[in-house]
Formats: structure tokens, sequence, C-alpha cells
């Protein structure tokens, strides 16, 4: 079993910036990769990055390359969603899933506001 929480929400104004952590507790020996989704008000969830725990391989959604930076602290059991110049379109939940071999779990997600 591993256990998901996400923290680091709240109101940033457009153009500023707000780090989103993902503490993950359990089997995470298991898991081999942690992914960053998000879901906008009204709309589906949508993949935001991934980083692979193995070789540390990153990738990014188009809509978020270039402002957003995902990072890892192994002897944390952490995973980072750096937002850098958020717009208003970055408003969403976000949600961190941990991904293993049959197995998938999920934060109960943070609330990410972008004000003008």
């Amino acid at each position: 079993q591993v256990q998901l929480l996400e923290s680091g929400g709240g109101v940033v104004q457009a153009g500023g910036s707000l780090r989103l952590s993902c503490s993950v507790s359990g089997r995470t020996a298991d898991m081999y990769y942690m992914y960053w989704y998000r879901q906008a008000p009204g709309k589906g969830r949508e993949y935001v990055g991934e980083i692979r725990r193995s070789d540390g391989h990153i990738d990014y959604a188009n809509s978020v390359k270039g402002r957003f930076t995902i990072t890892e602290d192994n002897a944390k059991n952490t995973v980072f969603l750096q937002m850098n110049n958020p717009e208003l379109d970055d408003t969403a939940v976000y949600y961190c899933n941990a991904e293993g071999v049959g197995k998938d779990y999920w934060g109960p997600g943070t609330q990410v506001t972008v004000s003008s």
C-alpha cells in the first residue's frame, strides 16, 4: 500500500511562483513512476508531468513545459512541482499519482488558484 499527500496549494498571482509537494509513504519501492495531474472546474483530469524513478527521466505536458519543474527528494520520499510564471488557466486541483506494476495510487489533491 502507498499513501500520497499533496500540499503547498493556495492562491498565487499570475507570473508568481508556487511549489507543490507530494509526500509518499508505504511501499514506495514498488512505484516506478510519479505523475502530476490537475483538474480544472468543469474539465477532465489533465496530465501535467512525470518522473521515472529508476533514472530520473522527466517529461511534461506542452501546456506547462518551460514553466513547471518536477523534482524528487528520495531521502524524504517527496516529489515536488515547482510552478513558475503560472497563468490563469493553471487554476485547478493538483493531484500526484504513483504507478507500479498493476498498482495505481492517488492523493486527495491540493487546490491551486491563480489570480490576475
